[in-house]
Formats: C-alpha cells, structure tokens, sequence
C-alpha cells in the first residue's frame, strides 16, 4: 500500500485540501459559517437533488442496456468481434464537448430526429441520459464482460442437469459471481454522471445543473471561491458515503471462483433467441454509439466546397491568430506519449494498490479502497487549479515538466485499473497460492505464476481502459497543459471555442482523428495473445 498511498496522498489529496482551504480560509480566518447559508438556498438544493437523481437513473439506464452487450462480448463468437469490442469503448474516450455537440446534431434543432419526425430532445433530461449511456456503455461492457468470459460455464450447465431453469441457473449460479464487477462498474458509470460537465452544459440547458456545473460556474464566473470550497466539499462527502457503501456490500459478497481461458467460453450463437439477443445488441450498438460517431466524421468532411478532406489538411499549419504554437495535427503525438506515460503509472500503482487489497480486509482496507475511487468523484476543476497551486515549489515544482500532465491523467486512470483488476484477484482460490508455496514457490514466483497468470487478461483490459481514459482526459489536463504541447481534447476545445466554419470543420476533423487513435491502440490491446494453455 505504500506507494499508492504517497502518490495519492502529493498529488490528489495535497492539492484538493489546498484548493477547497483556500476558499473556505480568508484573513480573518476559517469561514465554516457561510456552509449552511450556501447548503440552505433553494437554488443549491434544487442541485444536489438534480445531481443525484440523473445519476441514479444514468447508471440504472446503462446497466440495463449494456449488460447484453456484456454477455454478447464474453460468451458470443462472431466475425468482427475484436474491432467491434475496441470500437465502442471510443465513445467514452472522446471529449464531452465533442460528444455533446454530436449528440445536439442528432436530436437539437435540425437535428437528424427533428429532420425525420420533427422531434426534439434537446434541453431535456432523455438527452442527458442518452448521451451518458453513450460514453459509459464499455465501462459496463469490459468491466463486467472481462471476468463474464472467464467464468466455467460449466457451472451454470451442472445447475441446469439438476433442475433448474436457464434463468435460475443464471440467478443462483452466475449472477452471484459477477456482482463484484457489476456493482464496479455500475460505481464507475455513477461517480462519472454524478460529476458530469460538459455533456450537461451542451444538451441540458439553464434548466439543469450539476454540482460539477455550479463549482465551474462559481468558481470562473462568479469568482465565489467560498460557495465552490463548500460545494467541493458536499462532493467530496456524497461520494465518500457512496464509496463506503460499496466497500462493504461488494464485499460480503465476493467469493473464491473457477476461472478458465476466455477463448474457450464463447461460441457462436444457437438457436433463434440467441441469434436475436445478438442482432439486438449489435443494433442498440449500431444507433446509441455509432450514430452520433457518424455524425462527426461526416461533419469532418462536409465543407463549404463540397465533401472532401480541406479541414484535415487544415490541421497541419499554424494559425495565424496564434492560439495554436504548433500544428493542432501535432497533438496527436503529444497525447499518445502522455497517454502511454500515465498507463505506466496507472499500472503501477493501480496494480499495487489491487494486490493490497486482495491480501487485507478490515475498515482500513475498505477506507483504502474508497480513497482510489476519489478521484473519479472530485471536480476536475479542483484538481486542475490545485495541481496550479502546489506543485509550485521545490522539490516538487512540477509546473515547466511534462509529467504533470501524465501525473494527473493517472489519477483518473488509476481506479480503472483497480476495479478492473481486484474482482478477478479475490476470485483467485487461495489455495493455489498455499499449494504453489508448498512445492517451493518463492512469494514472488508465486504472485508470478498463478495470480499474473490468472489476471493477464485483466491486466490488459485495465491497460486499456488506463489508457483510453487518459487520451481523452480534459477536465484537470486543459489547466495544465503547456500551450505549445497540447492534447487532443485540449486541442479540440481551443477550435470549438472560436467562430467560424473553419475552426468548427477542424475540430470535427481532429475529433475525428482522436477516434481513429484511441479504435487502433485499443485493436491493438485486443490483439495482443494471452497465455492459452487451457483450463487455470
């Protein structure tokens, strides 16, 4: 636990404590008065209340739509799977600004349903909803179908010879081992919609707003420090009571279980049911994901002369007006190299941080477990401006270094990794560990040749995942960004925040260029062979 804890400790809790004390302290000292004034307007709990019933609702949407797709992925075998499964784990990399945009091209005002029915979605709450499960369907999809697939199957077929019907058998058999990783995933979709930003910004409208908006909204509009502290604060304790929760439910209920190799879990498809639970997927896939995807590709290419490829050539020079120091092209590799840096990281510590974990149980082991999910709850506003404010100063003046940006893209990476990893770990029979040890095994061989052995699969999904999160990483990196390295996202938002038809082509081109990155380093980590020497 040591090294995640110091690196938790400098550069997530070091700066938020910074930030929040510097809000809520003035010269005449603490003002801890002003929070039941804030807490107290009508306003403000018109907020907490909204914040927190559209996440309810986001995650229960997602769960429900995405855990077929979970299933498909895990125990499915059909051509194109592997493109596919990195294909719809884009969307959630992308830059909410760019999602939303999408998405208010499909249902706002001239918008593909207002076109076609003459329907609007825009400035409503199905909006909202919609564009959440758009970004957070893989979340569910590779969180609960990694362990899905190596689940025995034949388990579930022992409990069908003695009587019990397929939906039985799934009830008392899998679902129980899947809990873990579906109670994780269904935290991850949670802390993210409970923090939403951007995708409430485009598609909400004045009429909605979450405790992410508000703290933006004090914070560069208002310049009410104070009110943002405290609302900082109230995030910080919801999500705490959220992560406690979790902690001890999750569990109660995890188990030692049978894991076997993924590739020989899935099959094709049998029988009518099937092949229609495959198409249905493959369909919600199809209008949820890829249609707002196809909106900005073609929107990439429709320019004023026709359709062609001018704002990809665009991307390669330097405005005149300076907001870009080099080409916005140039983003691409300065985001792959922070991307794969704070991979690193994130493995390292993430990886640490779950073996900890499966070896420790008690209240400090679950407090342990809460801390790693913070980050995915806290305002990237906070953490931007407080990475700004202390890391200014020997030994650690981080300011003119290129590894802030990693550093801070690792904290959101991290929990990822953890929750990808740590249901997989504590299904690991203990008992093969004692036997290895037994035979001579040194701890570290151990650890190497049945635990590695057992979680590779796991290990890349977290990779991805790891690295996924951190090419599309916006909200902490656009305050520390160096203006002469900027990211995708970063790139991105500079262009969609100018006028002009020009600059609005470009970042669809280049929004366009960050979907085709992140789909060929995921095929990538798709196709990189594990370990098949059959049954563990």
């Amino acid at each position: 636990m040591a090294l995640p804890l110091a690196f938790f400790a400098v550069f997530f809790a070091y700066p938020v404590v910074s930030i929040v004390g510097r809000g809520l302290r003035t010269a005449d000292g603490w003002q801890l008065g002003e929070v039941t004034q804030v807490l107290g307007r009508p306003g403000i709990l018109h907020v907490l209340w909204f914040t927190l019933w559209q996440a309810l609702a986001s995650t229960g949407l997602t769960l429900l739509i995405a855990l077929p797709g979970a299933y498909v992925f895990a125990r499915f075998s059909f051509p194109g799977k592997q493109v596919l499964r990195a294909a719809v784990t884009v969307p959630f990399v992308l830059p909410t600004v760019v999602a939303g945009t999408a998405f208010l091209a499909l249902l706002g005002r001239g918008g593909l349903l207002d076109q076609l029915w003459g329907v609007r979605l825009d400035t409503t709450v199905w909006a909202i909803l919609l564009a959440h499960v758009f970004f957070n369907y893989a979340v569910v999809v590779r969180t609960v179908g990694g362990l899905w697939a190596q689940l025995d199957p034949r388990q579930e077929e022992a409990a069908r010879v003695l009587g019990a019907s397929r939906l039985a058998a799934w009830r008392r058999v899998t679902l129980p081992a899947l809990a873990p990783a579906v109670a994780a995933a269904a935290l991850m979709v949670f802390l993210f919609t409970f923090t939403s930003f951007g995708v409430i910004q485009i598609l909400g409208g004045p009429g909605f707003s979450t405790l992410e908006v508000e703290i933006y909204r004090q914070t560069a509009e208002l310049l009410q420090l104070p009110t943002a502290a405290i609302l900082t604060l109230v995030q910080l304790v919801a999500v705490g009571a959220v992560l406690g929760v979790h902690a001890w439910t999750v569990r109660r209920r995890e188990s030692a279980l049978r894991l076997v190799d993924p590739s020989t879990t899935a099959r094709r498809p049998r029988g009518a049911g099937q092949w229609a639970l495959l198409g249905g997927v493959l369909a919600s896939v199809a209008l949820l994901l890829f249609l707002p995807l196809g909106v900005l590709v073609e929107r990439s290419l429709d320019t004023p002369g026709g359709h062609g490829f001018a704002y990809y050539r665009a991307l390669t020079s330097v405005d005149a007006s300076g907001t870009f120091l080099v080409a916005p092209l140039e983003a691409v590799w300065n985001s792959v190299r922070y991307a794969v840096v704070a991979a690193a990281i994130a493995l390292v510590v993430g990886g640490l941080a779950a073996a900890a974990l499966t070896r420790r149980a008690g209240r400090f082991a679950r407090g342990f477990d809460a801390l790693l999910m913070l980050p995915l709850g806290v305002s990237a506003v906070t953490v931007g401006f407080g990475f700004l404010i202390t890391l200014d100063k020997p030994p650690l003046d981080l300011r003119s270094s290129w590894i802030l940006v990693p550093l801070a893209q690792a904290l959101v990476g991290v929990p990822f990794v953890v929750r990808t990893m740590l249901p997989v770990l504590r299904a690991v029979d203990g008992r093969l560990r004692e036997a290895a040890a037994v035979l001579g095994a040194s701890p570290l061989r151990v650890f190497r040749e049945v635990d590695l052995a057992l979680v590779r699969r796991a290990l890349l999904v977290a990779a991805g995942f790891a690295f996924a999160v951190s090419l599309g990483e916006f909200g902490a990196t656009v305050f520390i960004a160096r203006p002469g390295n900027p990211t995708l996202p970063v790139a991105v938002a500079r262009l969609l925040s100018r006028p002009g038809d020009l600059t609005y082509g470009e970042a669809m081109a280049l929004s366009t260029v960050l979907m085709i990155v992140c789909a060929l380093s995921l095929l990538l980590l798709e196709r990189i062979r594990t370990d098949r020497s059959g049954e563990f």
